[in-house]
């Protein structure tokens, strides 16, 4: 079955909706609370992220590297010639 996403406003728009699924055999269903929300950019789909994340894993990742912010954003913006 193929699924639409509509974006809408006004809450009197939602009931023409489900009046209207009754004649044309289409069914309106809404996200469930538990579920994530996910958003879709220029076709690519953003989770939200979880606060639940152990960041202690990382730091064995970055620990030891001698990272500086300024040198990272200097060489993630130049230019390869």
């Amino acid at each position: 079955m193929n699924e639409v996403t509509i974006k809408y406003k006004d809450s009197k728009t939602l009931k023409i909706l489900k009046d209207l699924a009754k004649y044309f055999d289409f069914v309106v269903s809404t996200p469930k609370e538990g579920k994530k929300k996910t958003e879709t950019i220029n076709g690519v789909t953003i989770i939200p992220g979880d606060r639940s994340i152990d960041m202690s894993e990382l730091t064995k990742i970055f620990s030891g590297r001698n990272l500086d912010a300024k040198e990272l954003r200097k060489r993630g913006w130049e230019r390869k010639r």
